[in-house]
């Protein structure tokens, strides 16, 4: 629905933009949730133990994070976070460079996605910080102005 003035599309937008960066962690501990044993054997495969306990606080993890920044709560130090995990965990699962010919390229493809879902929780973290500077700003300048 295209409207010539307001911020309806732009809000719409925005929180699709924020569905799709979380929707992977979303899915990811939904996953692990229904299937945990499958998420306990993917942090043994990676050497990370306890598993089990691992396995519960990346799905507790996931999930709050996500909620975070979906609803705007903290939403820079959600968005942080996930960056931070995701950051850690591409080195842990893409360790491209030593693997060979050709799942090297598959791995590099996706430690290189990987990145870029960093960059872009960087960028919500930054708005967020940003337009909480703004908001600030903006409460400051009424205040003197009442003084």
């Amino acid at each position: 629905m295209a409207v010539a003035h307001g911020r309806y599309p732009t809000t719409v937008v925005h929180r699709l933009a924020l569905l799709c960066l979380c929707a992977a962690y979303l899915q990811g501990a939904f996953n692990k949730a229904t299937d945990f044993s499958s998420a306990v054997a993917e942090l043994n495969h990676f050497g990370l133990s306890p598993s089990g306990p691992l396995a519960l606080a990346v799905i507790g993890f996931e999930v709050a994070a996500s909620w975070m920044v979906l609803t705007g709560f903290y939403r820079w130090l959600g968005a942080l976070g996930l960056a931070g995990f995701t950051l850690v965990a591409t080195f842990i699962a893409n360790r491209f460079w030593e693997m060979a010919l050709p799942e090297r390229f598959m791995a590099a493809n996706s430690f290189f996605e990987h990145l870029g879902l960093v960059g872009g929780f960087v960028l919500v973290a930054w708005q967020d910080l940003r337009d909480a500077d703004d908001f600030q700003e903006t409460q400051d300048t009424i205040r003197r102005g009442m003084a």
